[in-house]
């Protein structure tokens, strides 16, 4: 058995079914190269070239379970196609494509994608679809046309290629494509689609922490507004013990009771009662009980608090930790 290597520069290079029988490596070089007797290769017939960056223009076809690419430029291979893409190597800085990073307007909605790393074919996809927002790359002529079922296995695969290389956090942008891949396929039952993209406004598919605890502060808003106005009773319901002396003396029994919580009247946003609404709200967070009196619409709205709170402290946690793994 034999490798080989093919150090580069100012090269794109295209593997389109190509077959390696035995590992090969492609690595793009940063320092010119020297001839035998010690002088630099002379570059200045590439003087107009704007950087010496090695590219890959695609790997369709390529049986890639023997290929290592060392500091390749990515952003326009296409990978559909590739076989055996998860035993891939990606070593240095293998770099691909981004998303459009400017905020764009649909209509009404404004639109604005947050930062990851993607495949060129996604780019092609999404500038073909109708509204596209500027920024997605368009198709070069013979790039063919793919959409979210052939590119969920090319993100999943990639995934796996980052994972096994024990850099879970750069798996993460793929695991991100591949989740969007899978909502926007043709082939997912109504109610699959539906439960994903809860999952991605809620929290980028457990990627996206900001966005997690952004839900989670309205939430918790939006609790604090209704107990202070619906939940907290007027007054604080106090004991009160009855009981009989019998004639003449004797043992006396009490019975103690509580009023039941009087709906709230008057002023209801007021700082004591925002003191309140605030501490029943965060113990909702951590899933306890704040041992508060409210009244019967409050004792619902804390029931709803502490089931939605805690998910979306937990989405939050989640993708903290996907992002900082190993």
């Amino acid at each position: 058995m034999s490798t080989a290597e093919l150090r580069l520069r100012y090269t794109t290079v295209d593997f389109s079914h190509a077959v390696f029988e035995y590992p090969l490596t492609i690595a793009a070089e940063a320092a010119p190269f020297v001839l035998s007797d010690g002088r630099p290769v002379t570059e200045q017939a590439l003087a107009g070239a704007p950087d010496a960056t090695v590219r890959m223009a695609s790997m369709r076809g390529v049986d890639a379970a023997h290929l290592v690419l060392a500091d390749v430029d990515l952003s326009e291979c296409l990978f559909t196609g590739t076989v055996h893409l998860d035993q891939i190597r990606l070593e240095g800085a293998c770099t691909f494509g981004t998303v459009p990073p400017a905020m764009h307007w649909r209509g009404w909605r404004p639109i604005r994608f947050t930062q990851r790393r993607t495949l060129a074919e996604e780019h092609h996809w999404r500038a073909s679809q109708p509204g596209a927002v500027p920024g997605w790359n368009v198709a070069v002529y013979g790039a063919g046309r793919v959409g979210p079922l052939q590119l969920a296995p090319v993100y999943r695969a990639l995934r796996k290629a980052f994972e096994d290389g024990k850099h879970e956090p750069g798996a993460a942008d793929f695991y991100y494509g591949e989740m969007e891949m899978r909502r926007h396929a043709d082939d997912i039952p109504r109610s699959e689609r539906g439960l994903l993209t809860a999952y991605w406004a809620l929290s980028g598919y457990g990627m996206r922490a900001s966005r997690a605890l952004a839900w989670l502060g309205a939430a918790m808003l939006v609790t604090i507004v209704l107990l202070m106005g619906l939940g907290l009773p007027k007054d604080a319901p106090k004991q009160a013990a009855t009981g009989t002396v019998p004639a003449g003396g004797g043992k006396v029994t009490f019975e103690i009771d509580k009023a039941d919580p009087q709906n709230p009247t008057g002023e209801r946003f007021t700082g004591e009662r925002f003191e309140q609404a605030l501490n029943v709200t965060l113990n909702s967070v951590v899933f306890r009980s704040a041992d508060q009196d409210l009244t019967t619409s409050g004792t619902y709205i804390e029931m709803a608090s502490r089931v939605t709170e805690p998910v979306l402290l937990g989405l939050a946690l989640l993708a903290v930790r996907n992002r900082v793994k190993r």
